[in-house]
């Protein structure tokens, strides 16, 4: 039996041969952030070798048996697989689920931001049971939460709420919820029953690493000295003490010459220019950021991605990949994976 494509497990088997190499090395252990990383790549290289190895030995089982039925009918064997069969479904599509999370950022930790739309206390509300249903979806998958930011709804629900999601591929799991949601159901707060439409947006931000490692090599920068132009006395004026860094490649220039020293005034060009430099990358994220986080929709009609309808009768559905659900509770208690999945494939295709 051959597999391979998106699963293709000879580049996954190969990148763990370079992995368990980089582990060898003598200084592995020399930089924690980075061999902490290794670790989290080579662990899931091989959880992901060990489920497609796990369901093709189930798969060949099988099909031993059905070889056996052509010749002789068991009940009892057929019975077993077809048991069976939905368990190799479902080991399938866990699978296939965690093979499309490849983007470079789907391993994050990421933030969830939840604002209601127009419509005061309805929209409010039901910001509050989007809230619920992506932290019901946080304790069924092993994800941890850690709020920011909670703001209480003037009668009920909630005004935003912000929190990150702590757990391997949250951003990739979550990042196709980002958008308007939209719900139709009787109103609670409505003493004549009518129904009512409540949107919310929800918004799905990467986690990066706030540890910025900012290197300057000694020739992509020239130092020069001088003697400072400014107040100081006549030891400043008259001794090369002011320092210019020029760094080359970002073309940022640097001046000091407000102490006496030259060693000083050259550790403070040094720290302004890592200042610099760290803003440069901060920028760099930011224009990228925007680039993840796409166009933020208005909150209202016809820009939703999914619709909650709890009467006149009830559906979930999303309006990316047609995908339905006639168990409105089961999704809004946390049971989202098979959007999640879904729309994970819509990007592939």
């Amino acid at each position: 039996m051959n597999y391979g494509g998106l699963f293709d497990p000879d580049s996954k088997k190969e990148r763990i041969k370079e992995l368990e190499n980089i582990m060898n090395s003598s200084n592995f252990w020399n930089d924690k952030s980075k061999s902490e990383e290794v670790l989290s790549e080579l662990n899931t290289l091989k959880s992901k070798i060990k489920s497609l190895e796990e369901l093709k030995t189930n798969i060949e089982s099988n099909m031993e048996l059905l070889n056996m039925l052509k010749n002789n009918q068991d009940s009892e064997i057929e019975k077993m697989i077809e048991n069976s069969l939905s368990d190799y479904e479902k080991q399938y599509n866990d699978l296939e689920l965690e093979l499309l999370l490849n983007s470079p950022y789907d391993k994050c930790d990421c933030i969830l931001e939840i604002h209601p739309g127009a419509g005061g206390t309805e929209s409010c509300d039901w910001a509050l049971m989007l809230y619920r249903m992506y932290t019901r979806w946080c304790e069924k998958n092993n994800k941890k939460i850690e709020l920011l930011d909670y703001q209480d709804g003037e009668e009920a629900g909630i005004k935003s709420v912000s929190f990150i999601i702590h757990g391997i591929n949250s951003y990739g799991y979550l990042k196709n919820e980002k958008g308007v949601h939209r719900l139709i159901r009787i109103s609670p707060f409505d003493s004549n029953k009518r129904r009512h439409t409540s949107f919310a947006s929800v918004d799905i931000t990467p986690l990066y690493n706030s540890d910025i490692d900012i290197e300057i090599k000694e020739s992509d920068i020239r130092i020069d000295t001088f003697c400072a132009s400014g107040h100081g006395g006549q030891g400043v004026n008259t001794t090369p003490s002011a320092v210019r860094i020029t760094h080359f490649p970002s073309k940022i220039v640097v001046t000091c010459q407000n102490e006496r020293s030259q060693i000083r005034n050259k550790e403070i060009c040094m720290n302004v220019l890592k200042n610099k430099l760290y803003n440069l990358e901060l920028e760099r994220r930011e224009k990228e950021l925007k680039g993840i986080k796409g166009e933020n929709s208005d909150i209202n009609f016809g820009s939703q991605i999914r619709t909650y309808t709890m009467c006149p009768y009830t559906l979930v559905k999303d309006h990316r990949t047609n995908k339905e659900q006639v168990n409105v509770d089961k999704v809004l208690d946390g049971d989202i994976n098979e959007f999640i999945y879904d729309n994970l494939k819509l990007g592939v295709r």
